[in-house]
């Protein structure tokens, strides 16, 4: 479900999808009718392409070489998954296909079609697009910001919420940072049967780690000079009973 507070500028898709793959850790193959999932086994070049660590004895790696070339052959899966602990947890997912073809002992895998489904619906993303975007500046450090975020500074967190509407706070049980980048934060606000997603914007893009930091001093300022919502003060004293 959605919150009323307005959406501030985020990544477009092209951007999202190279954030996803630049982040993920494992992927799905599917190729020749069967499907294998790969742990720490790709990397990718700059303009989108996945060399994947297969062993040379695979059904994947024969099926590769004896594919007709430049054909779409195969598909590959990844999943955007949110690092703190939230309802419904995958943010987003991303799908390449293509196809493989050597590159001494790995496979590089080259998309013609991509496509990235977030819970706002499927995108279609051309493919010279996708190649010439960039992954956002802050994809790979998301995860440790975040879980840094919401486990030792729980009460930031909550100062944060002082930015949020009071009507997206309505029975809120938990706020929990969703997701980072170098246009804002995320905060998932969970309630009892439902859950929303609100997102707090950066006066200025952050490039780096340490312009993050900046922007969230300067967010948790502008929050320090709000007062607290009431649905949280009643949720907080409802916890202390």
């Amino acid at each position: 479900m959605g919150d009323t507070q307005d959406w501030a500028a985020g990544p477009g898709a092209a951007e999202r999808a190279r954030s996803v793959l630049a982040a993920a850790w494992s992927c799905a193959v599917t190729a020749d009718g069967a499907r294998e999932e790969y742990v720490g086994a790709h990397t990718v070049t700059g303009d989108g392409g996945v060399l994947l660590d297969v062993p040379e004895d695979s059904a994947l790696f024969a099926a590769a070489l004896c594919a007709p070339r430049g054909e779409p052959t195969a598909v590959l899966e990844f999943a955007d998954v949110a690092p703190v602990p939230v309802r419904r947890r995958i943010r987003a997912r991303l799908w390449l296909a293509g196809w493989f073809s050597r590159r001494g002992a790995r496979l590089l895998f080259t998309p013609t079609r991509v496509v990235l489904r977030r819970p706002s619906g499927a995108v279609l993303i051309e493919s010279a697009e996708y190649a010439a975007a960039r992954p956002d500046p802050l994809a790979t450090a998301e995860a440790q910001l975040l879980t840094h975020l919401a486990d030792s500074h729980p009460d930031a967190v909550e100062r944060l919420t002082r930015l949020v509407r009071p009507e997206s706070l309505h029975a809120v049980t938990r706020v929990a940072p969703l997701a980072v980048d170098r246009h804002g934060l995320t905060l998932r606000v969970e309630r009892a049967r439902a859950h929303g997603d609100v997102r707090l914007a950066f006066h200025t893009p952050a490039d780096d780690v340490s312009q993050l930091t900046e922007r969230m001093h300067a967010l948790l300022t502008q929050a320090g000079a709000a007062s607290c919502p009431r649905a949280l003060q009643r949720h907080r004293a409802d916890g202390d009973r």
